[in-house]
């Protein structure tokens, strides 16, 4: 949680939707006790004003809290204006098409990977990843397709929020190590996961990039070590590039119509 003394009750609220939301199951008040900075006054105080406005369900049989119709609701709008997933809809129907491999659009959420759409293999494979979920940025193809090509004014901050988790005997648990990693990546245009976030788990990754060359977010094509290896992988980075490259245009004119006319109509 990042309330401060000085926030106010709407980043109390948040908080307390973010620790329920983290639980992603319904989750009893005593459980939420232990977890929150909260006095229990405070804290019940905030539930019951979320479940009156809709934002979370309470069911009294079992005495649990989950999230709301109208946060989910709202959730949906955003994720309809704000995410890449309208745009990069069909591109991904046709990738995971053409390589029946898992395929995931992703973004930053702060310092965290967001991933915002999934398409399984045609054998599915198990795996962390989930449209809607959470990752770490500094051990996965598309966080660090994405790291790479920020503005280095950003990255240390970022990179103060990663946990530096050990998840395999691959993972990079240093800064130092990650910015070598990244100038790699930017070098030749693609990340790898090298089974960094789980076991026999490997994929290729692009950033996907603004015309002004801003992160708007990244794709990848993800496999196993029993299906493929790296340099397969590696192959289809050009096309992954020109996908990458044709969803950001697009998400520029989907986003910005106007001001993409009007600099159309200026560089005329």
């Amino acid at each position: 949680m990042t309330t401060s003394p000085s926030d106010g009750t709407v980043a109390k609220a948040l908080d307390v939707l973010d620790l329920v939301a983290a639980h992603e199951r319904p989750v009893r008040f005593s459980d939420l006790l232990d977890q929150s900075p909260f006095p229990k006054a405070t804290l019940y105080r905030l539930l019951q004003t979320l479940v009156s406005q809709g934002m979370l369900s309470f069911d009294p049989e079992r005495g649990v809290y989950s999230i709301g119709i109208r946060l989910v609701r709202l959730a949906h709008v955003a994720w309809q204006h704000s995410s890449l997933a309208p745009v990069a809809r069909a591109h991904l129907d046709r990738l995971s098409e053409q390589v029946g491999e898992t395929v995931h659009l992703a973004q930053l959420d702060n310092a965290q990977v967001l991933y915002v759409d999934k398409r399984n293999a045609r054998d599915p494979v198990r795996m962390y990843s989930q449209a809607g979920k959470v990752g770490p940025a500094y051990c996965t193809g598309v966080g660090k397709a994405m790291l790479a090509f920020l503005p280095e004014a950003q990255l240390p901050a970022i990179l103060a929020q990663q946990s530096w988790h050990r998840f395999t005997e691959k993972t990079l648990t240093t800064p130092a190590a990650l910015r070598a990693e990244l100038a790699a990546i930017r070098a030749r245009g693609h990340a790898f996961d090298d089974e960094e976030h789980e076991p026999g788990i490997i994929c290729v990754a692009v950033p996907i990039l603004s015309s002004g060359g801003s992160v708007l977010g990244a794709l990848s094509i993800t496999s196993t070590t029993a299906r493929t290896d790296l340099a397969a992988l590696d192959a289809l980075a050009p096309e992954l590039r020109a996908i990458a490259r044709t969803i950001g245009a697009e998400t520029e004119t989907w986003r910005f119509p106007e001001e993409i006319a009007h600099h159309s109509r200026k560089r005329a």
